[in-house]
């Protein structure tokens, strides 16, 4: 139900689940069940019934729980998400469940702008999927290269990676992978130039998030929308363009964390790299750089 997208009827047999199961001795069982609970929560963007749900299947003895470093990125906190995934990476071995470890380590790091880090997991991941040999493995491990890729100013081989991927949630019905996916395709696109296609990518990956109730993604999104990805020329990541454009219209750090999702003090970080990258000493200095880049448009105030 999760991967078809019933959000809803997934969270409620969940629930049912943690309740039948917890009154019996089936602690793996129980594990299980609150972390599926933690991360439909977390999917929908209710972060503090996620936490909880996290913190009753690490009761049960649930100590692998890589899904917990994303909702750690949703809330601005990277290093403690980094720490999980460098934790996980050293203790997992399991090739399928260390494939679920790579997945989202790319993730986290991309968030924490530390490219080399994603590089190696993504290549890792692929090689997992080579070895295992199964088309969903693929697909995950096409779409974490493909944002490997954006991030190394190579989109146009992120989108033929991408495409690959999307091709395959799409035949098996899967809405919000699909999603994930579309929105990457977006970058990867804009990064080439091509607004049109990147925003009719954007609008679909929009009314997929809006369809299944995943407010976290179409937050992320919506702060994509009125932000160019970096180009190859520029030293600054994803990231801290959309840092640097947000501050250009106008908006306080605790602004930008509301609409990115991130905390004050990881604005705070994004701010100083770029300043340290552009040799800026200012957010006036930093708006004139936006503007003289054209990274927003004189309107957008």
């Amino acid at each position: 139900m999760q991967l078809r997208g019933r959000w809803t009827e997934a969270l409620e047999a969940a629930h049912r689940a943690c309740q039948e199961i917890s009154r019996s001795k089936l602690s793996s069982a129980a594990r299980s069940a609150f972390y599926c609970v933690a991360e439909l929560h977390r999917l929908r963007g209710d972060f503090e019934d996620s936490e909880t749900a996290y913190r009753q299947a690490s009761q049960f003895g649930k100590t692998q729980q890589p899904g917990l470093a994303l909702l750690l990125v949703r809330k601005g906190q990277i290093e403690s998400a980094m720490a999980i995934i460098r934790n996980l990476l050293q203790t997992v071995k399991s090739p399928s469940a260390r494939a679920i470890v790579l997945d989202i380590a790319v993730e986290v790091y991309l968030a924490s702008s530390d490219v080399a880090g994603a590089r190696t997991s993504a290549d890792e991941l692929a090689k997992l999927a080579k070895l295992i040999n199964a088309p969903v493995l693929y697909a995950i491990a096409s779409r974490a290269t493909g944002a490997v890729l954006i991030a190394e100013h190579q989109p146009a081989a992120a989108q033929e990676m991408l495409r690959r991927s999307l091709t395959f949630w799409r035949e098996i019905d899967a809405p919000y992978e699909a999603a994930r996916v579309r929105m990457l395709l977006g970058n990867a696109c804009r990064a080439q130039g091509d607004q049109m296609t990147a925003e009719l990518e954007f609008d679909a990956a929009r009314a997929a998030f809006q369809q299944l109730g995943a407010k976290a993604d179409l937050a992320h999104l919506d702060g994509l929308g009125q932000t160019p990805r970096r180009t190859p020329e520029s030293p600054l990541t994803a990231r801290e363009i959309e840092v640097l454009t947000l501050v250009a219209t106008g908006k306080t750090n605790r602004a930008i964390a509301k609409k990115l999702f991130i905390s004050e003090k990881t604005v705070a970080r994004h701010l100083s790299n770029i300043f340290l990258k552009l040799d800026l000493s200012s957010r006036a200095a930093a708006t004139a750089y936006a503007y003289e880049n054209k990274l927003v448009k004189a309107s957008s105030t």
